[in-house]
């Protein structure tokens, strides 16, 4: 028997202890900051996922044992009706074609009949397990906005900016270095709601549930790839003024040599 090779699949015990990891270093980093509580929900996300997938992929012996005995009984029923008509009448009166044609219309009619009951039987248990997973990937791709609601002040721009705030402007108190590892914490987390998705789309391999799957994975590079834009900002002001990068605690960061015109200092 072929065994599942661990790298060919997502471990979520592997995902969840990275959102909890990602988590301490928020608080540590950033205390008492929203983002960190945001990451706490999306670990406890995570948590509830995982036995959500796991219920998902299981068989309902119970719900196929009850379908298995309800398509019995519509079999037998349908076999029933057929041993009800009297197939020795063979007089070819116009009353007796008639009766006979009444007869196969409902039959007929009954077949398809059965037959439909039986597809909707049968395909039961993929739309209940496709609900409670479409369920959760709408919770997931919620989470998604939600994070991407707490990097849209962290404006990299407002350093080289020149002008007053407003009333109205949101206080920006992180230096570029802190704001560059803020939007990072934001791009690993939209990361991760991604990984957790495809919890789903592992689990249960349905056409729909993947498609939901890819909607939420774009919907996060998508958002991602904006967080990085602003971190490649913020990397080239680091470049042409090291020392504003200085994070209290933290040594400043040296200029490029004159050797290396070009070299850009490590932002970790």
């Amino acid at each position: 028997m072929e065994r599942t090779r661990p790298n060919r699949t997502l471990d979520p015990y592997k995902v969840i202890e990275t959102i909890a990891m990602l988590q301490k270093r928020i608080s540590e980093r950033f205390p008492g900051a929203g983002l960190a509580a945001v990451c706490g929900e999306l670990l406890m996300l995570a948590r509830e996922d995982m036995v959500r997938a796991r219920r998902i992929g299981r068989r309902h012996l119970f719900l196929r044992l009850l379908l298995l005995a309800l398509s019995a009984a519509g079999v037998a029923l349908f076999a029933w009706v057929l041993s009800q008509v009297d197939f020795s009448r063979t007089s070819t009166s116009a009353d007796n074609l008639y009766t006979v044609f009444q007869g196969i219309e409902a039959l007929a009619n009954l077949a398809v009949l059965l037959g439909a009951v039986l597809l909707f039987l049968i395909t039961i248990e993929q739309r209940l397990k496709r609900r409670r997973a479409l369920r959760a990937l709408h919770e997931l791709r919620a989470i998604v906005h939600v994070i991407d609601m707490h990097q849209l002040t962290k404006d990299p721009s407002a350093g080289v900016v020149v002008g007053g705030n407003t009333p109205s402007s949101p206080a920006r108190t992180l230096k570029p270095y802190e704001l560059s590892r803020y939007l990072d914490y934001c791009s690993e987390m939209m990361a991760l709601a991604s990984k957790i998705a495809v919890m789903f789309a592992q689990s249960f391999p349905d056409p729909v549930v993947t498609d939901a799957v890819s909607d939420v994975e774009r919907i996060a590079t998508g958002l991602s790839q904006k967080i990085w834009q602003k971190i490649m900002i913020i990397e080239s002001l680091i470049r042409d003024n090291p020392l504003r990068a200085r994070t209290p605690g933290a040594p400043a960061l040296e200029p490029a040599t004159a050797a290396e015109p070009n070299a850009a200092p490590v932002v970790p």
